[in-house]
Protein backbone atom coordinates (compact mmCIF):
# COMPACT_ATOMS: atom_id res chain seq x y z
CA UNK A 1 0.00 0.00 0.00
CA UNK A 2 1.13 3.55 -0.74
CA UNK A 3 2.36 5.63 2.19
CA UNK A 4 0.67 8.61 0.57
CA UNK A 5 1.04 10.89 -2.39
CA UNK A 6 3.98 13.30 -2.42
CA UNK A 7 4.99 16.12 -4.74
CA UNK A 8 8.76 16.27 -5.02
CA UNK A 9 10.18 19.66 -6.04
CA UNK A 10 12.68 18.61 -8.70
CA UNK A 11 15.28 21.07 -9.97
CA UNK A 12 17.00 18.55 -12.22
CA UNK A 13 19.92 18.20 -9.80
CA UNK A 14 21.15 15.10 -8.01
CA UNK A 15 19.70 15.98 -4.59
CA UNK A 16 16.06 16.40 -5.58
CA UNK A 17 16.37 13.45 -7.98
CA UNK A 18 17.56 11.13 -5.22
CA UNK A 19 14.86 12.51 -2.91
CA UNK A 20 12.26 11.33 -5.43
CA UNK A 21 14.06 8.00 -5.88
CA UNK A 22 14.23 7.30 -2.13
CA UNK A 23 10.59 8.18 -1.52
CA UNK A 24 9.48 5.99 -4.42
CA UNK A 25 11.48 3.09 -2.95
CA UNK A 26 9.89 3.70 0.47
CA UNK A 27 6.42 3.22 -0.97
CA UNK A 28 5.25 6.76 -1.59
CA UNK A 29 3.23 7.69 -4.67
CA UNK A 30 5.68 10.21 -6.13
CA UNK A 31 4.81 13.09 -8.44
CA UNK A 32 7.77 15.06 -9.76
CA UNK A 33 7.26 18.80 -10.24
CA UNK A 34 9.74 21.20 -11.78
CA UNK A 35 8.88 24.82 -11.13
CA UNK A 36 9.25 27.25 -14.03
CA UNK A 37 10.47 30.41 -12.36
CA UNK A 38 11.01 32.76 -15.31
CA UNK A 39 10.66 33.00 -19.06
CA UNK A 40 13.78 33.77 -21.10
CA UNK A 41 11.61 35.47 -23.72
CA UNK A 42 10.15 38.08 -21.37
CA UNK A 43 11.67 41.59 -21.56
CA UNK A 44 12.26 41.89 -17.79
CA UNK A 45 13.87 38.48 -17.48
CA UNK A 46 17.33 38.59 -15.88
CA UNK A 47 19.91 38.85 -18.64
CA UNK A 48 21.96 36.00 -17.14
CA UNK A 49 19.15 33.50 -16.62
CA UNK A 50 20.86 30.18 -17.25
CA UNK A 51 21.34 29.08 -13.66
CA UNK A 52 18.38 26.80 -13.04
CA UNK A 53 15.09 25.69 -14.60
CA UNK A 54 16.77 25.47 -18.01
CA UNK A 55 15.44 23.12 -20.67
CA UNK A 56 18.26 20.75 -19.73
CA UNK A 57 17.23 20.78 -16.07
CA UNK A 58 13.60 20.06 -16.94
CA UNK A 59 14.67 17.17 -19.17
CA UNK A 60 16.95 15.77 -16.45
CA UNK A 61 14.06 15.79 -13.99
CA UNK A 62 11.76 14.21 -16.55
CA UNK A 63 14.27 11.43 -17.30
CA UNK A 64 14.69 10.67 -13.61
CA UNK A 65 10.91 10.38 -13.22
CA UNK A 66 10.74 8.03 -16.18
CA UNK A 67 13.42 5.82 -14.61
CA UNK A 68 11.71 5.61 -11.20
CA UNK A 69 8.22 5.29 -12.69
CA UNK A 70 6.73 8.60 -11.58
CA UNK A 71 4.79 11.25 -13.50
CA UNK A 72 6.51 14.58 -14.06
CA UNK A 73 4.94 18.02 -14.50
CA UNK A 74 6.16 21.58 -14.98
CA UNK A 75 4.35 24.22 -12.92
CA UNK A 76 4.54 27.90 -13.76
CA UNK A 77 5.57 30.09 -10.82
CA UNK A 78 7.08 32.97 -12.81
CA UNK A 79 4.82 35.66 -11.38
CA UNK A 80 5.26 34.48 -7.80
CA UNK A 81 9.03 34.14 -8.17
CA UNK A 82 9.39 37.64 -9.57
CA UNK A 83 7.26 39.22 -6.86
CA UNK A 84 8.58 37.31 -3.84
CA UNK A 85 12.19 36.52 -4.77
CA UNK A 86 13.53 38.76 -7.56
CA UNK A 87 11.78 41.97 -6.46
CA UNK A 88 12.51 41.20 -2.82
CA UNK A 89 16.20 40.65 -3.64
CA UNK A 90 16.50 44.00 -5.41
CA UNK A 91 14.50 46.00 -2.86
CA UNK A 92 16.48 44.61 0.09
CA UNK A 93 19.76 45.76 -1.46
CA UNK A 94 18.21 49.16 -2.15
CA UNK A 95 17.40 49.36 1.57
CA UNK A 96 21.03 48.75 2.49
CA UNK A 97 20.40 45.15 3.48
CA UNK A 98 21.91 41.85 2.28
CA UNK A 99 19.15 39.34 1.48
CA UNK A 100 19.34 35.56 1.29
CA UNK A 101 17.11 34.74 -1.71
CA UNK A 102 16.91 31.02 -0.89
CA UNK A 103 15.01 31.93 2.28
CA UNK A 104 12.41 33.81 0.25
CA UNK A 105 12.18 31.02 -2.31
CA UNK A 106 11.67 28.37 0.37
CA UNK A 107 9.23 30.45 2.39
CA UNK A 108 7.01 31.66 -0.44
CA UNK A 109 7.52 29.43 -3.47
CA UNK A 110 8.10 25.92 -2.09
CA UNK A 111 6.36 25.94 1.27
CA UNK A 112 3.52 28.30 0.44
CA UNK A 113 2.49 28.30 -3.21
CA UNK A 114 3.67 24.79 -4.12
CA UNK A 115 2.38 23.28 -0.90
CA UNK A 116 -1.00 24.98 -1.36
CA UNK A 117 -1.26 23.64 -4.91
CA UNK A 118 -0.45 20.16 -3.64
CA UNK A 119 -3.06 20.36 -0.89
CA UNK A 120 -5.67 21.61 -3.40
CA UNK A 121 -4.99 18.48 -5.43
CA UNK A 122 -5.45 16.29 -2.31
CA UNK A 123 -1.75 15.42 -2.22
CA UNK A 124 -0.55 14.55 1.27
CA UNK A 125 3.02 15.83 1.25
CA UNK A 126 5.65 17.82 -0.56
CA UNK A 127 9.32 16.89 -0.43
CA UNK A 128 12.58 18.65 -1.23
CA UNK A 129 16.24 17.73 -1.51
CA UNK A 130 17.33 19.76 1.52
CA UNK A 131 19.89 18.21 3.85
CA UNK A 132 17.91 18.39 7.09
CA UNK A 133 15.88 15.96 9.18
CA UNK A 134 12.39 15.80 10.64
CA UNK A 135 11.85 13.83 13.85
CA UNK A 136 8.34 13.08 15.10
CA UNK A 137 9.29 10.65 17.87
CA UNK A 138 8.29 13.12 20.58
CA UNK A 139 4.76 13.45 19.20
CA UNK A 140 5.28 16.61 17.17
CA UNK A 141 7.66 17.15 14.24
CA UNK A 142 11.03 18.72 15.07
CA UNK A 143 13.46 20.10 12.50
CA UNK A 144 17.01 18.81 12.99
CA UNK A 145 20.35 19.42 11.33
CA UNK A 146 21.39 17.08 8.52
CA UNK A 147 23.94 14.52 9.67
CA UNK A 148 26.51 15.78 7.14
CA UNK A 149 27.85 19.02 8.68
CA UNK A 150 29.26 20.09 5.33
CA UNK A 151 25.83 19.94 3.69
CA UNK A 152 23.44 20.77 6.55
CA UNK A 153 20.73 23.12 5.21
CA UNK A 154 18.54 23.45 8.29
CA UNK A 155 19.48 27.16 8.43
CA UNK A 156 17.36 27.97 5.35
CA UNK A 157 14.32 26.14 6.75
CA UNK A 158 13.90 28.09 10.01
CA UNK A 159 10.76 29.87 8.75
CA UNK A 160 8.68 26.70 8.44
CA UNK A 161 5.33 26.81 10.26
CA UNK A 162 3.97 23.84 12.24
CA UNK A 163 1.25 23.10 9.68
CA UNK A 164 3.88 23.05 6.91
CA UNK A 165 6.20 20.73 8.79
CA UNK A 166 3.35 18.23 9.15
CA UNK A 167 3.13 17.91 5.37
CA UNK A 168 6.84 17.99 4.55
CA UNK A 169 9.27 15.15 3.84
CA UNK A 170 13.06 15.59 3.88
CA UNK A 171 14.52 12.24 2.81
CA UNK A 172 18.16 13.35 2.42
CA UNK A 173 18.93 14.54 5.94
CA UNK A 174 20.28 11.20 7.10
CA UNK A 175 22.81 10.91 4.27
CA UNK A 176 26.10 12.50 3.28
CA UNK A 177 26.57 14.01 -0.17
CA UNK A 178 28.89 11.14 -1.13
CA UNK A 179 26.18 8.64 -0.22
CA UNK A 180 23.58 10.55 -2.24
CA UNK A 181 25.73 10.42 -5.37
CA UNK A 182 26.34 6.68 -4.78
CA UNK A 183 22.58 6.10 -4.53
CA UNK A 184 22.07 8.00 -7.78
CA UNK A 185 24.68 5.85 -9.56
CA UNK A 186 23.23 2.62 -8.20
CA UNK A 187 19.79 3.68 -9.40
CA UNK A 188 21.11 4.55 -12.85
CA UNK A 189 20.10 8.19 -12.60
CA UNK A 190 21.73 10.35 -15.30
CA UNK A 191 22.39 13.20 -12.83
CA UNK A 192 24.64 11.21 -10.48
CA UNK A 193 27.71 13.30 -11.35
CA UNK A 194 25.95 16.55 -12.20
CA UNK A 195 27.79 19.45 -10.50
CA UNK A 196 26.12 21.34 -7.67
CA UNK A 197 25.08 24.92 -8.28
CA UNK A 198 27.44 27.25 -6.41
CA UNK A 199 25.77 30.59 -7.06
CA UNK A 200 22.41 32.33 -6.78
CA UNK A 201 20.23 30.40 -9.20
CA UNK A 202 19.01 33.47 -11.08
CA UNK A 203 22.52 35.03 -11.21
CA UNK A 204 24.73 32.18 -12.49
CA UNK A 205 27.57 34.61 -13.27
CA UNK A 206 27.57 35.52 -9.55
CA UNK A 207 27.76 39.21 -10.56
CA UNK A 208 24.93 40.53 -8.44
CA UNK A 209 25.99 44.15 -8.99
CA UNK A 210 25.35 43.94 -12.74
CA UNK A 211 22.06 42.21 -12.01
CA UNK A 212 21.00 45.04 -9.69
CA UNK A 213 22.13 47.71 -12.17
CA UNK A 214 19.82 46.21 -14.81
CA UNK A 215 16.81 46.44 -12.49
CA UNK A 216 17.31 49.61 -10.46
CA UNK A 217 18.68 53.14 -10.62
CA UNK A 218 21.34 53.48 -7.93
CA UNK A 219 21.97 56.86 -6.29
CA UNK A 220 25.61 57.93 -5.81
CA UNK A 221 26.73 59.15 -2.41
CA UNK A 222 29.56 59.53 0.07
CA UNK A 223 31.82 56.97 1.68
CA UNK A 224 32.65 58.17 5.19
CA UNK A 225 34.75 56.98 8.10
CA UNK A 226 33.40 56.49 11.62
CA UNK A 227 33.99 60.20 12.38
CA UNK A 228 31.90 61.30 9.40
CA UNK A 229 34.84 62.36 7.27
CA UNK A 230 34.31 61.86 3.54
CA UNK A 231 36.91 59.42 2.21
CA UNK A 232 35.41 58.56 -1.17
CA UNK A 233 32.32 58.27 -3.36
CA UNK A 234 30.08 55.34 -4.16
CA UNK A 235 27.71 54.64 -7.04
CA UNK A 236 24.94 53.15 -4.91
CA UNK A 237 24.63 51.56 -1.46
CA UNK A 238 23.14 48.44 -3.06
CA UNK A 239 26.63 47.58 -4.31
CA UNK A 240 27.94 47.17 -0.76
CA UNK A 241 27.47 44.80 2.15
CA UNK A 242 28.66 44.79 5.75
CA UNK A 243 32.13 43.27 6.05
CA UNK A 244 33.11 44.05 2.44
CA UNK A 245 36.75 45.00 1.90
CA UNK A 246 37.39 44.82 -1.84
CA UNK A 247 36.00 47.23 -4.40
CA UNK A 248 35.57 50.19 -2.04
CA UNK A 249 37.44 52.54 -4.38
CA UNK A 250 39.18 54.44 -1.59
CA UNK A 251 42.77 54.92 -0.53
CA UNK A 252 43.68 54.21 3.09
CA UNK A 253 46.84 53.43 5.00
CA UNK A 254 45.23 50.40 6.61
CA UNK A 255 42.62 47.92 5.36
CA UNK A 256 39.11 49.37 5.51
CA UNK A 257 35.83 47.46 5.69
CA UNK A 258 32.17 48.38 5.28
CA UNK A 259 30.79 48.74 8.81
CA UNK A 260 27.27 49.90 8.00
CA UNK A 261 25.04 51.35 5.30
CA UNK A 262 23.11 54.50 6.19
CA UNK A 263 20.11 54.62 3.87
CA UNK A 264 18.80 57.94 5.24
CA UNK A 265 21.98 59.82 4.34
CA UNK A 266 22.89 57.44 1.49
CA UNK A 267 26.31 56.91 3.07
CA UNK A 268 28.61 53.90 3.22
CA UNK A 269 30.41 53.87 6.58
CA UNK A 270 33.86 52.26 6.61
CA UNK A 271 36.40 51.52 9.31
CA UNK A 272 38.95 49.05 10.61
CA UNK A 273 38.28 45.34 11.09
CA UNK A 274 37.77 45.83 14.83
CA UNK A 275 34.58 47.78 14.11
CA UNK A 276 32.99 44.70 12.56
CA UNK A 277 32.80 42.77 15.85
CA UNK A 278 29.64 43.01 17.97
CA UNK A 279 28.14 40.85 20.70
CA UNK A 280 24.44 41.70 20.51
CA UNK A 281 21.81 41.99 17.81
CA UNK A 282 18.08 42.15 17.40
CA UNK A 283 15.98 40.28 14.88
CA UNK A 284 12.50 40.83 13.49
CA UNK A 285 9.97 38.41 12.03
CA UNK A 286 11.03 35.73 14.47
CA UNK A 287 9.52 32.29 13.88
CA UNK A 288 9.61 29.32 16.25
CA UNK A 289 9.22 25.89 14.67
CA UNK A 290 6.93 24.72 17.47
CA UNK A 291 4.66 27.71 16.96
CA UNK A 292 5.22 28.74 20.59
CA UNK A 293 7.77 31.33 21.69
CA UNK A 294 9.86 30.62 24.80
CA UNK A 295 8.58 32.33 27.93
CA UNK A 296 12.02 33.26 29.23
CA UNK A 297 15.61 33.65 27.98
CA UNK A 298 17.10 30.49 26.47
CA UNK A 299 20.67 29.34 26.00
CA UNK A 300 21.15 28.57 22.31
CA UNK A 301 23.73 28.26 19.60
CA UNK A 302 23.10 30.77 16.84
CA UNK A 303 24.24 31.22 13.24
CA UNK A 304 24.26 34.70 11.69
CA UNK A 305 24.75 33.51 8.12
CA UNK A 306 24.51 30.28 6.16
CA UNK A 307 28.23 29.45 6.23
CA UNK A 308 29.08 30.79 9.67
CA UNK A 309 29.84 28.62 12.68
CA UNK A 310 27.43 28.11 15.55
CA UNK A 311 28.11 30.45 18.47
CA UNK A 312 26.90 30.29 22.06
CA UNK A 313 24.30 32.95 22.84
CA UNK A 314 21.31 33.89 24.97
CA UNK A 315 18.00 34.28 23.13
CA UNK A 316 15.62 36.78 24.75
CA UNK A 317 12.17 36.59 23.13
CA UNK A 318 9.94 39.68 22.71
CA UNK A 319 6.70 38.89 20.86
CA UNK A 320 7.67 38.78 17.15
CA UNK A 321 11.22 40.02 17.69
CA UNK A 322 14.12 38.87 19.80
CA UNK A 323 17.43 39.91 21.30
CA UNK A 324 20.45 37.68 20.79
CA UNK A 325 23.40 38.19 23.12
CA UNK A 326 26.53 36.27 22.12
CA UNK A 327 29.19 35.07 24.52
CA UNK A 328 31.88 36.16 22.05
CA UNK A 329 31.77 39.05 19.54
CA UNK A 330 30.62 38.05 16.07
CA UNK A 331 32.11 39.42 12.85
CA UNK A 332 29.98 41.36 10.34
CA UNK A 333 26.48 41.06 11.76
CA UNK A 334 24.58 41.91 8.59
CA UNK A 335 21.03 43.34 8.35
CA UNK A 336 18.87 41.27 6.02
CA UNK A 337 20.58 37.98 6.78
CA UNK A 338 18.93 35.41 9.04
CA UNK A 339 19.96 34.49 12.55
CA UNK A 340 18.92 30.93 13.38
CA UNK A 341 18.76 29.46 16.88
CA UNK A 342 19.65 25.87 17.73
CA UNK A 343 19.43 23.73 20.84
CA UNK A 344 21.69 20.79 20.13
CA UNK A 345 20.72 19.50 16.68
CA UNK A 346 17.24 21.01 16.82
CA UNK A 347 16.24 24.23 15.11
CA UNK A 348 14.37 26.29 17.68
CA UNK A 349 13.62 29.10 15.24
CA UNK A 350 15.09 32.20 13.68
CA UNK A 351 14.51 35.71 12.44
CA UNK A 352 15.91 38.44 10.23
CA UNK A 353 18.79 40.54 11.50
CA UNK A 354 17.91 44.23 11.82
CA UNK A 355 21.09 45.48 13.43
CA UNK A 356 23.11 45.74 16.59
CA UNK A 357 21.04 45.86 19.76
CA UNK A 358 19.78 49.38 20.28
CA UNK A 359 19.59 50.27 16.55
CA UNK A 360 15.90 50.89 15.98
CA UNK A 361 14.98 49.41 19.36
Amino acid sequence: MSKGKVVVAMSGGVDSSVAACLLKAEGYDVVGVTMKLWDDDQPDTPRHSKGCCTIEDVEDARRVCQIIGAPHYVMNFQREFKAHVIDYFVSEYQRGRTPHPCLACNDKIKFDFLMNKARALNIDYIATGHYARLDSSSGHPRLLKGIDPLKDQSYVLFNLRPHQVQHLLLPLGGYSKVEIRDIARDAGLPVADKPDSQEICFIPTNDYRSFLAERSTPTPGDIVDTFGNIVGQHQGIEYFTVGQRRGLGIFAQEPMFVLSLDTESNRVVVGSAEGLFQKNLWASGVNYLSGIAPECPVEVEAKIRYKSSHAAAILIPHDDWAEIRFEEPQRAITPGQAVVFYIGDEVLGGGFIEGALGEGR
